[in-house]
């Protein structure tokens, strides 16, 4: 797992997430474009963003005619960290915990748990 995705806070998640959804590399014009319309963030906050991000080493930067920006980051392993450290966190690292606290809240419903099942078969097919 990424030990650098521990490092993304929640405001750089939202710098990542135009990186992640674009595919490629982008100038800083489109990734400020994107975010003043996705919030009310000043140019300043979103040049602190990156550059935090460039340093902590998720996002890379390439000077040509402007700065273009790429994750080095991606999303899977982003969300695979996340997902682990909650479990860790919350269910002792016990995934099946986290389905059951899932299937007792209510949070799934029938089409849900039948995709769950599906999921389990295929999962246990490769096992095998």
């Amino acid at each position: 797992m990424n030990k650098l995705a521990a490092k993304i806070t929640d405001s750089e998640v939202e710098v990542m997430r135009v990186l992640w959804e674009a595919g490629k590399e982008l100038p800083i014009a489109e990734i400020r474009k994107t975010l003043e319309q996705r919030s009310n963030w000043e140019s300043s906050t979103i040049k602190t963003l990156l550059r935090r991000l460039c340093k902590k080493g998720v996002v890379s930067a390439a000077k040509k005619e402007v700065f273009y920006y790429r994750p080095l980051v991606s999303e899977a392993e982003y969300n695979e960290y996340n997902t682990q450290s909650l479990i860790d966190r919350l269910y002792s690292g016990s995934a099946k915990n986290l389905v059951a606290s899932l299937l007792d809240s209510k949070k799934l419903n029938d089409a849900d748990v039948e995709e769950l099942r599906n999921l389990f078969k295929v999962g246990g097919e490769r096992d095998e």
